[in-house]
């Protein structure tokens, strides 16, 4: 019992402290307008898990979570104005948005801490646990940050964005969409968060695995969004959306993929296939 999540006083201290600086964090994030209220409330919760199970998880997310809030708001008008026809949401971050970005790492620390819910003696081999659990947790939040840099720096391309299947040109902001100025940003997200990996002090080898389920997790994200994604056409412009409602204000129409798999079910896909 002596390794159990329960006996640690150290873990109730950082998740007291976790609660406090993830809090104040969302606060401000909600003040900036960076998240919603419920996005808010879900990343001050994520922050406190991650900060519990270890001062380098906090620090996975805070890079993470500076880094995409900073790229969100260069030449923030600038990309509104692109992709307002297509996108469905603004760059406030809901609740489903947070989730689909950290959950998975949050499971991740929560289990890299959690021996106590398994039977005393059901892991032998407790630092491979440990590890197993960081390298999921690592390549889960360098997907999540391989995806909005290429997100947020890929929509000011100068060149349209070209769909990754077909490569024919598509509006910017359309699910499955790459420039090479996006695919370079998926490299150097993806290698910034294996970088910060490093830099914390986990082994190299999870910095590196991380780096490459970044990018594989991303590109996963681009192809997901091109073959599954949920898709929608305005009627009256006879153009393709992911809004209920189009700009002109016409309801728009079912045109193809998987219903009930919109951009935030995409994203969970990519942290998962970034994890794995």
């Amino acid at each position: 019992m002596d390794r159990f999540i329960l006996t640690d006083d150290a873990f109730f201290t950082r998740a007291i402290l976790g609660l406090v600086i993830a809090t104040g964090i969302a606060f401000a994030a909600r003040r900036a307008h960076a998240l919603t209220r419920g996005g808010a409330i879900a990343a001050a919760l994520i922050g406190t898990i991650g900060v519990a199970a270890g001062w380098s998880w906090g620090a996975l997310l805070i890079a993470f979570f500076s880094s995409s809030t900073l790229l969100s708001r260069f030449r923030r008008d600038d990309k509104a104005h692109r992709t307002a026809a297509v996108v469905a949401k603004d760059d406030e971050r809901d609740v489903l948005q947070v989730l689909a970005n950290g959950a998975i790492f949050a499971v991740a620390a929560v289990m890299y801490k959690s021996r106590w819910v398994l039977a005393p003696g059901a892991v032998d081999d407790y630092p491979a646990w440990t590890s197993a659990w960081s390298v999921l947790g690592a390549g889960a939040i360098a997907a999540a940050c391989a995806d909005t840099w290429s997100t947020e720096i890929g929509t000011l391309a100068r060149d349209a964005p070209r769909m990754i299947t077909t490569w024919r040109g598509v509006p910017a902001g359309t699910s499955g969409g790459v420039t090479v100025l996006g695919l370079a940003a998926t490299a150097s997200g993806a290698a910034f968060m294996g970088l910060v990996t490093w830099l914390v002090g986990w082994p190299a080898a999870i910095a590196i695995a991380a780096a490459g389920g970044g990018i594989v997790g991303a590109l996963a994200d681009s192809f997901i969004g091109a073959l599954a994604q949920s898709r929608r056409r305005c009627p009256r412009c006879d153009a393709a959306t992911e809004r209920d409602v189009h700009g002109c204000g016409t309801a728009t129409v079912d045109a193809g993929g998987i219903a009930w798999l919109d951009n935030d079910g995409v994203n969970a896909f990519c942290t998962g296939i970034g994890a794995l």
